[in-house]
């Protein structure tokens, strides 16, 4: 029986974790870390979105003697697109406005990350708003390899 037990345990938790959702997107870019900043801001301008900060870590560290590696977020989106979201999960503005991070790893290598639209969707139990989050989705997605590649 304890076999039984632990073999039923042992399925679920491994089917959960093969289906489980990334909560984060990882995409490398193949320019510096401050140029795939200034690059996706500027992306962001042309496109109509609203950029409503930036966060450099980096700096911020600095400020109290503390070192870290190239760490910036940036703050944006469009309001015809979030408040819908929100609309269908009021919890979702905990996770708004979106935010792709800009990080330098220990190789020197840099990326754009962000937040799996999906795993936002299951975080907050998101029903109904398919399309919207589709939409984000695809922008993302778009934003990010535009900045990333040459």
């Amino acid at each position: 029986m304890k076999k039984v037990i632990l073999f039923v345990f042992l399925s679920f938790f491994l089917s959960s974790f093969a289906n489980a959702t990334p909560t984060l997107i990882s995409v490398k870019s193949q320019f510096s870390a401050k140029e795939t900043a200034d690059r996706f801001v500027s992306i962001l301008e042309k496109k109509g979105l609203t950029l409503f900060t930036r966060v450099d870590h980096q700096e911020n560290a600095k400020s109290v003697n503390l070192e870290l590696r190239y760490t910036e977020v940036i703050m944006f989106g469009n309001p015809k697109i979030g408040t819908p979201l929100m609309q269908c999960s009021q919890l979702v503005g905990i996770d708004l406005p979106q935010k792709v991070l800009v990080w330098q790893d220990s190789n020197n290598d840099v990326f754009l990350t962000y937040n799996n639209p999906e795993y936002i969707k299951q975080r907050h139990e998101v029903k109904g708003c398919d399309p919207i989050l589709d939409k984000i989705t695809g922008v993302l997605n778009a934003l990010t390899k535009a900045t990333a590649s040459k």
